[in-house]
């Protein structure tokens, strides 16, 4: 492809719109063009690292025998109403896109393909003879997101693979798991990504085991916690750790104390000299149902710790069953307003204690009439600890459980796990952050599809049992921002070289000059002829302009047909590292095929 040819713009400043670099380097180099809020055209250069990035994941997957397909994008209600997910993601999540035909049918467009590929498998497997089945494909999803942003990272239209296996027993699909772990690792290599598997929350998705795999960048929107051993890594939502050791009460009595301007850990530490590792902290929440229902929440915490709220949803979606609901809508912590629409009475906020009153919740039918009750594992074990007293402005010294307040029946681990932690594992290692980008996540859903829409098969002793199942995405474009966010420098983009657009590209200084020219032409067809993807800069622009519109894009390696040619020679310079050599024209062809064949080796 020539340059003089091609719908190629390029822009001097930064888009106004765009917050992380990659979303401005792409914006800049001409790759992608945003058309509305989180909605982008790929131009040609972003197309071809697309296709590029997909066909390493096609590769990949088809290495394992997964077969490929096509899904449709339009979905009916009814097959997710099947799963109990619509309402989790038309209101609760309210990412998906929904729509009424003219038959006044409701459809939603696919952000994710569960309930589409279990139908199938419904209507299509019968008997444990045929399977495993592993089915993908490389699709364009569509996500509501509330707040689209960083260009590709979080659109509202996006390029996914999304793969679904299915088994007939746990061996199979742990297999299965284990072959899309080696692939996904497989991939992020190939595509010259520095990344970390993590252990993840499973979301709305469900299931029982999950893995991330995040690619590491300052600007990625995820927390992840390792150990520098490389023998624990963990999304923050998931992470797990020993906390820190508690002191010893000084309080030795049970007591109530009147501890003015309090409300916060702080200041009650500074209050009464004590370590909030002696604190019971209570804090409430309010979640809603699928169906509606409000139900309050306490959870007792130690005073050091905060509460995760993914792990805390977790536990409130596997109490749905007692409150006839499936899935939760929202959970919060109360604003004022909320409080005044449920509350009986004025709350100690601030001051409460782990037996706050159930009649402080007034009657209404659309509000549970008693207090979930959860406390954290780090509470649990405290003697004459501080807590709040129910009354404002009051706390109590000197407590313990089961004397003056009964500890909960729930015990759960749904502290947040933090920086400085010791690790599970070896308590000699402590838990260090990173940040990351989710490119790839992989699942093991069990039978939380196939039992809820009858998806079964039938085994050798002619029993029918609901399908195994297990779910494997990649994000392919925001793999490819992934990849921008991770390499670059203050003046553009440094491609990897295996998902680059172009390999090399043939820079001509001077159009004028009939020799640069020539050897320019000669270069271009040879190399193209040669598997080496290449473009010429054949515009009529400064040499400087072309030097830093080739540094923008990021191709890996420039030729330059300029004064070396005198002696036989162009400059070939190494985008990722700058260095510069001249080589001499009859070697150009071997020696770009030779660091891109190193460069690339699967």
């Amino acid at each position: 492809m020539r340059l003089s040819q091609m719908l190629f713009v390029t822009l001097r400043d930064d888009p106004a719109d765009a917050e992380i670099p990659s979303h401005k380097l792409l914006l800049r180099a001409g790759y992608i063009r945003r058309i509305g809020s989180g909605i982008y055209a790929y131009l040609p250069l972003m197309w071809r690292v697309l296709q590029k990035v997909s066909q390493i994941v096609r590769e990949e997957m088809n290495k394992t025998g997964a077969q490929e397909c096509l899904l449709p994008q339009i979905q009916p209600a009814e097959l997710w109403k099947e799963s109990g997910r619509w309402d989790t993601y038309t209101k609760a999540e309210g990412i998906m896109f929904s729509l009424i035909d003219r038959r006044e049918q409701q459809l939603g467009l696919g952000p994710t393909h569960e309930e589409v590929i279990t139908a199938v498998a419904r209507d299509m497997i019968r008997s444990y003879r045929q399977l495993p089945t592993h089915l993908y494909q490389i699709q364009t999803k569509f996500r509501d997101e509330i707040r689209p942003r960083f260009g590709l990272m979080r659109g509202r239209e996006f390029i996914m693979k999304d793969g679904y296996s299915f088994h007939a027993d746990e061996e199979s699909l742990k297999q299965t798991y284990q072959d899309m772990y080696q692939a996904y690792t497989n991939m992020l290599r190939r595509c010259g990504l520095a990344f970390r598997a993590v252990e993840a929350d499973s979301g709305a998705i469900g299931g029982s085991g999950s893995t991330e795999f995040m690619v590491l960048a300052d600007a990625g929107e995820d927390e992840v916690l390792y150990t520098e051993d490389g023998k624990y890594a963990a999304n923050v939502e998931k992470a797990v750790s020993l906390p820190a050791d508690t002191q010893t009460s000084p309080f030795t009595t049970f007591e109530k104390r009147e501890t003015p301007g309090t409300d916060t850990i702080e200041k009650l530490c500074n209050f009464l000299k004590c370590s909030p590792t002696q604190i019971v902290k209570n804090v409430l929440y309010q979640t809603v149902y699928d169906h509606g229902l409000t139900v309050l929440v306490l959870v007792n915490i130690r005073g050091d710790q905060e509460v995760n709220e993914v792990k805390l949803q977790n536990e409130l979606t596997k109490l749905a069953p007692q409150f006839n609901a499936k899935t939760i809508i929202s959970l919060s912590v109360p604003t004022n307003e909320m409080i005044e629409n449920w509350a009986a009475k004025s709350l100690p906020l601030g001051y409460i204690a782990p037996d706050l009153s159930d009649d402080y919740i007034a009657g209404n039918k659309q509000v549970n009439s008693k207090f979930v009750r959860f406390v954290d594992q780090t509470a649990v074990e405290l003697k004459n600890f501080v807590t709040g007293a129910n009354e404002s402005g009051f706390h109590v010294v000197g407590a313990n459980w089961n004397e003056q307040f009964k500890l909960p029946e729930l015990v759960v681990d749904i502290r947040k796990a933090k920086v400085g932690d010791r690790a599970v594992h070896d308590p000699t290692q402590t838990l260090q952050t990173a940040r990351g980008i989710e490119a790839g996540h992989i699942f093991q859903l069990g039978i939380k599809y196939s039992q809820a829409m009858g998806a079964t098969y039938t085994n050798e002793q002619g029993e029918e049992k609901p399908l195994l199942m297990g779910c494997y995405g990649v994000g392919v474009s925001r793999l490819a921002q992934s990849a921008v966010e991770q390499s670059y420098d203050k003046d553009g983009i440094i491609w990897p070289i295996a998902i680059a657009p172009y390999h090399a590209i043939v820079t001509i200084p001077n159009i004028k000059d009939a020799q640069q020219i020539e050897i320019a032409e000669k270069l271009y067809t040879e190399l193209n002829k040669a598997g080496v993807e290449t473009i010429l800069d054949d515009r009529d622009e400064r040499a400087g302009v072309k030097f830093k519109d080739a540094d923008l894009i990021g191709i890996p390696f420039r030729i330059v047909t300029g004064r070396a040619i005198a002696n036989g020679k162009v400059e070939v310079v190494k985008r990722a590292t700058r260095e510069s050599e001249e080589i001499a024209i009859e070697e150009i062809v071997n020696t770009l095929k030779q660091w891109i064949k190193q460069a690339t080796a699967a």
